[in-house]
């Protein structure tokens, strides 16, 4: 082979066009999967949503801490997609459970690098796209405060 030449070549590789690039149809689905989408919502110190039709003394009565909260979500030091999981996965099983009024500790932000509360503010735009979400509010100072909120649920979706 040492007397061997090797031939010469005037051909030049074909130009591919690069395809653009698209995100995965599988993480797409999976996320709308849960019902929540992110919009941009400004996010208040004190919490509170109330759907129309909701008694006023029944939303005093979830602010006040009367209705008791039958079951906790604890959402400190999870990611943004972890929580949403999480949270999505808990409405179901509280539906489920028939469940009247839940917990959820978002906490106050103050552990975020950018000193803004990402899961409270996450949790504002998530729960009114719930329709089985009837109220929710900041809970009382005693239980969190602006940490915490109260749901109350409707039972009316719960799955049978």
């Amino acid at each position: 082979m040492a007397d061997v030449d090797p031939l010469e070549q005037d051909k030049i590789s074909p130009y591919r066009k690069k395809k653009p690039p698209r995100p995965l149809q599988h993480l797409l689905e999976q996320e709308e999967d849960d019902g929540f989408a992110d919009t941009h919502v400004e996010t208040p110190d004190f919490l509170d949503f109330m759907r129309p039709g909701i008694q006023h003394r029944v939303y005093q009565d979830l602010r006040r801490g009367v209705i008791e909260p039958e079951a906790t979500l604890d959402l400190h030091g999870m990611r943004v997609r972890d929580a949403r999981k999480a949270l999505a996965g808990f409405l179901s099983q509280s539906l489920r459970a028939r469940r009247r009024c839940v917990r959820i500790i978002h906490g106050k932000g103050r552990g975020s690098s950018s000193q803004q509360p990402v899961l409270k503010q996450k949790v504002n735009q998530w729960l009114p796209q719930r329709q089985e979400v009837l109220a929710y509010c900041a809970a009382p100072r005693w239980d969190g405060g602006t940490g915490v909120v109260y749901v109350l649920l409707s039972r009316k979706w719960a799955e049978v």
